[in-house]
């Protein structure tokens, strides 16, 4: 670990909560808080997230917001009825036709919510506890770190890997340890101290979410972070530990999918310049004995920054 990355883990990394939920309201001095969840075929479990977030509503959180991104299920009624806003993708920007993925509907977030700063949790969480919340705006709402201004905190968390009924203690984050942490070591050797870069859980002031692009898909956790990493260097991250984090863990197949969209969201920002029209992937599935290819398309994109936008449609 670079010199610089372990100093900042050791000033930048919060091991263990120290403040309360009532220290939190009162350092917001005027500023207002959003919680999105951003979701697609979650009715088993929204229902739970939003009952245990509603209790915040009215003091450190102003806005609760569910992001439909094209469920088909009950998701959105489940989650109205538990006390969220249910916002779908195509209620706001609608200039724009929606792409798949998580990103799409995050960045669409920032249309929809007007706190100052967001707090993005998944909605396929299990277990769910609401301090994730106040632990992650510890860093932005209390600043400890003279002279230096956090824009992003990524929350961390042991993470067991559930397969269908099986639950094993650890070996969940299957995508971070094979493929963002040796990336970013190799890429972005200064980012080496996050420990979960493509954590689904964290909070970032407005201002800099609306200067970012947003990759369409699995691609957004690594392209914020490595975007704000270029802005603000280490000083503008921060880390805070969550406990544990339990959801429903994919197949290898997905995963590989996924892969890719993160691979296509990191290589270009780590200066690594890819092969044109090379934007799927082939993965291989077997029949009997014999291995026969399959080639699935992968999105690799990006939407603007909202700022861009949203200064278009009101010039």
């Amino acid at each position: 670990m670079l010199p610089q990355t372990r100093r900042w883990f050791s000033e930048a990394t919060v091991q263990s909560v120290p403040w309360t939920v009532a220290q939190l309201v009162a350092a917001k001095r005027g500023r207002t808080v959003s919680v999105v969840l951003p979701a697609l075929n979650e009715q088993a479990t929204v229902g739970a997230l939003v009952g245990e977030l509603r209790p915040l509503v009215g003091g450190l959180v102003d806005e609760l917001v569910v992001m439909d991104s094209g469920c088909t299920d009950r998701t959105a009624e489940v989650a109205r009825d538990a006390g969220a806003q249910v916002v779908h993708r195509t209620d706001v920007l609608p200039e724009f036709e929606p792409w798949p993925g998580k990103g799409e509907v995050l960045w669409r977030s920032l249309a929809a919510t007007t706190g100052d700063v967001l707090v993005f949790i998944d909605s396929d969480l299990i277990d769910f506890d609401s301090g994730f919340v106040s632990a992650l705006l510890g860093p932005l709402l209390l600043p400890h770190r003279p002279g230096h201004r956090v824009e992003l905190v990524k929350g961390f968390y042991r993470r067991p890997l559930r397969i269908e009924t099986v639950e094993a203690g650890t070996g969940g984050g299957r995508v971070t340890e094979l493929l963002a942490r040796p990336l970013l070591n190799a890429l972005r050797p200064e980012l080496a101290g996050v420990v979960q870069p493509l954590g689904g859980e964290y909070a970032a002031n407005r201002a800099l979410l609306e200067s970012l692009p947003f990759a369409a898909g699995y691609g957004v956790e690594i392209g914020l972070l490595l975007d704000t990493h270029t802005r603000h260097g280490l000083n503008g991250l921060a880390q805070v530990n969550l406990g544990v984090r339990k959801h429903r863990n994919r197949s290898l197949l997905e995963l590989g999918v996924m892969s890719r969209q993160i691979l296509g969201a990191a290589l270009p920002r780590c200066g690594v310049a890819e092969v044109p029209g090379a934007t799927g992937i082939t993965q291989f599935v077997q029949l009997g004995t014999r291995f026969m290819p399959t080639e699935n398309g992968v999105l690799v994109a990006e939407r603007p920054p909202m700022r861009d936008v949203l200064a278009a449609r009101s010039a």
